[in-house]
């Protein structure tokens, strides 16, 4: 049953994953006011690596400090935070996974508590999220520009701090989401107007990447299967898109799906059926049809819960990595009682209110706040109720210091929090 999931992988630039189980990216919320990696970084990371994982992909670093998706996010623009950038790095690396940076760049998907006039492909405005966003402004063609540089600067300095690689991220309506989806770039220039260059943006950012770092350096890119959202990005745009990355020379696809207009990335159902817990993943099929086309190896995140499950998608050939997110918030050492056997699933979570419009506050405050605790250097708890996870999510977050401040801070980031939630 472990074989599949403890075998290796050599990816395209030659770099190894030491097994098949990924920690998928989540937004974690601890840096510094100035956009800085802290302490609370060192605990956390220090605690997944511990964990088993063999790839772990950091929360999404923003490429703008004009440009947030939420307070708390670090922020890569140049090198003024290189010290804490290494240090996170290192600690990241201790259990010996291949770590990945995640750059992004929000577009309009900024709260108006950060700002009032996001940019945007085209000026199309946020739905139905209760008017938490502004409308955007479309960006001009040099501003364009602009950004993909910005990626790049990001790539080379995140490769300088010690960073195996990084990781686009063009899924779940950020800003190359946005130039994807016919949705939300409306535009008709050399950056619109048909799927070629709506794709051109991700593109040229992928190109620039490559030419700011080293040849070892790996590329990822993560994908939406689809925006669910009618006039939207769909799967054939997607498979074509993958097709052009996979010209590229990208390292990993990870296939994900939804916006926050339309969340399917944050759905929590588990199917009931035997039939469907065997294909639990809810990207596996549009993965399988990926794989028909490109030789680029793939990851799939969302909804794997049990080693049954990975093992499935990976001896069918439809994932070569098998992503987990929020089961790592809980349990951040299950990629190792996975390997070992010493577990065959995730411990179930039930968040569910009953009430669908609170659901995806208290899952996102709920798991937030477990990471808040291991930043801190404490076990998750997993008797954290879902009332108290939704008022959580109106308290001010932790403060932490920046991670560079005392040579002795890796040293004392904390336990390493890989005992079993509430031991």
């Amino acid at each position: 049953m472990t074989h599949h999931l403890s075998t290796s992988l050599t990816l395209p630039s030659g770099a190894v994953v030491p097994n098949r189980i990924a920690k998928a990216a989540m937004s974690e919320r601890i840096g510094s006011k100035s956009g800085a990696p802290t302490t609370g970084h060192l605990a956390l990371y220090d605690a997944w690596a511990r964990g088993g994982a063999g790839l772990l992909i950091t929360g999404n670093i923003m490429v703008d400090r004009r440009a947030r998706a939420e307070t708390g996010n670090v922020v890569v623009d140049d090198d003024r935070h290189m010290d804490a950038l290494s240090a996170w790095a290192r600690a990241a690396k201790t259990g010996g996974a291949l770590v990945l940076a995640q750059l992004n760049h929000p577009g309009r998907q900024v709260p108006r508590t950060l700002s009032w006039r996001p940019v945007a492909p085209s000026a199309v405005r946020m739905r139905g999220v209760y008017g938490m966003f502004a409308r955007p402004r479309a960006l001009t063609s040099a501003e364009i520009e602009t950004i993909i540089e910005r990626f790049a600067t990001s790539a080379r300095v995140v490769e300088r701090a010690g960073f195996h690689g990084a990781q686009l991220h063009a899924a779940h309506g950020y800003l190359i989401s946005q130039f994807l989806s016919p949705h939300t770039n409306r535009r008709n220039d050399d950056w619109g107007g048909d799927a070629e260059r709506r794709r051109r943006f991700l593109v040229e950012i992928a190109r620039a990447v490559r030419r700011a770092t080293s040849d070892g350096f790996v590329l990822s890119v993560k994908l939406n299967s689809a925006d669910f959202q009618r006039g939207g990005f769909g799967e054939d745009e997607s498979l074509t898109a993958a097709e052009a990355l996979s010209r590229e020379g990208i390292d990993l696809l990870e296939i994900s799906g939804g916006t926050y207009e339309s969340a399917a990335m944050f759905e929590e159902t588990v199917p009931e059926r035997e039939s469907s817990r065997r294909r639990e993943a809810f990207f596996l099929s549009f993965a399988e049809a990926v794989r028909a086309r490109v030789s680029v190896p793939l990851m799939v995140t969302g909804g794997f819960r049990t080693a049954a499950g990975m093992h499935e998608a990976l001896s069918s050939g439809a994932a070569q990595l098998a992503g987990l997110a929020r089961p790592l918030a809980a349990e951040p050492d299950l990629p190792a009682r996975l390997l070992s056997g010493a577990a065959d699933a995730a411990r179930p979570v039930r968040l569910a209110t009953g009430r669908k419009a609170f659901d995806s506050v208290v899952q996102g405050s709920w798991h937030q706040i477990q990471l808040g605790r291991m930043a801190r250097g404490l076990d998750p708890d997993l008797s954290l109720s879902p009332r108290r996870a939704f008022f959580g999510y109106f308290t001010p977050r932790p403060r932490f210091a920046e991670a560079a401040r005392r040579p002795s801070l890796e040293a004392s980031a904390g336990p390493s929090a890989t005992a079993t939630p509430g031991s």
